[in-house]
């Protein structure tokens, strides 16, 4: 992949809104040292990007109990 588009990573996620927080959460992920699951030279957002556009990162949404009943979502990272 010579360069990754946002619409290379938004036929894995549902808008660009959150295309910005899985970015986020799997940048930070890779500055405190997660492996990487693909293989580049690139900085840590770059990779990230990448890994979205291959759909190796991806969310997912748990949801959690709530007292009245009704279920609230917790999104968190899968890979």
């Amino acid at each position: 992949m010579a360069r990754v588009t946002i619409e290379d990573c938004l036929n894995f996620v549902e808008n660009r809104y959150e295309l910005v927080h899985l970015t986020v959460k799997r940048t930070r992920q890779l500055f405190r040292g997660a492996d990487r699951l693909v293989q580049c030279k690139n900085n840590e957002v770059v990779t990230a990007l990448r890994e979205i556009a291959s759909g190796k990162v991806r969310f997912h949404i748990q949801r959690t109990p709530v007292s009245d009943g009704a279920a609230e979502p917790n999104p968190t990272l899968t890979q």
